[in-house]
């Protein structure tokens, strides 16, 4: 599977089978988050690797129980040191850097967990308090994630935004016509031609129809009107 392919199939999934993750996948896929970049090269994330099934349970009870992290085989809550950030960068070393920073960790994971064939979820709503509480989470460090992790119980299928509605050139709002051919993605134009020549043939199609309508409504009127004569 290559990046890209990974990239485009991985979706959320919230459904998992009760089959046990081998343990050496779970550390695979926190590995992948530690080559995550960071600013500055801060590498201010943490890891909270969880598989007591207990624990799980009583994680969902503050994630408004939902049932993505009860069904779940295994949980990475992922955390950010926010006091290194500020001492660097200030207030947007605190308030986003760190947040980047654990946010591409987390894609990380999530790509080298459907590598592995297993399921994952990004869930942000918790009661980051109880959160602190079950793990005994300093402070300051702050839980930003959790991610469920099992083996998929489900295909979910959801469409994406085609590039065009998503993407400007130069200028915020600037769009660029048939993007797809700048792109070089000629079977967007080929399916246009294709539909054009449908359409034309149709009307073809139809415009020799009338003509042959026509031509058999003048050929008989003119047959009716010779045998009268005759």
């Amino acid at each position: 599977m290559n990046i890209f392919e990974c990239i485009r199939n991985r979706r959320s999934i919230r459904k998992y089978t009760e089959q046990p993750i081998e343990f050496d996948k779970l550390t695979k896929i926190i590995e992948a988050g530690t080559f995550a970049p960071s600013a500055g090269n801060m590498q201010n994330w943490r890891f909270v690797l969880v598989t007591d099934k207990n624990v799980i349970k009583n994680v969902h009870e503050h994630c408004l129980h939902q049932e993505v992290v009860y069904n779940a085989q295994a949980l990475i809550v992922v955390c950010g040191l926010t006091e290194k950030a500020e001492r660097l960068y200030g207030l947007r070393g605190k308030r986003l850097y760190t947040i980047q920073n654990c946010a591409c960790a987390i894609q990380n994971m999530l790509l080298e967990a459907h590598a592995l064939g297993l399921g994952t979820c990004w869930v942000g709503a918790f009661n980051e308090d109880k959160i602190n509480s079950i793990f005994n989470i300093p402070e300051n460090a702050r839980p930003q994630a959790i991610i469920t992790i099992g083996y998929p119980n489900e295909k979910p299928k959801h469409d994406r935004k085609d590039l065009s509605s998503v993407v400007y050139f130069n200028n915020y709002g600037l769009k660029i016509k048939d993007l797809h051919l700048l792109l070089r993605d000629y079977s967007v134009e080929w399916k246009k031609q294709a539909k054009t020549l449908e359409e034309s043939s149709e009307k073809g199609f139809k415009k020799i129809a009338g003509l042959i309508k026509r031509w058999l409504h003048n050929n008989l009127k003119t047959r009716k009107f010779f045998d009268r004569k005759l």
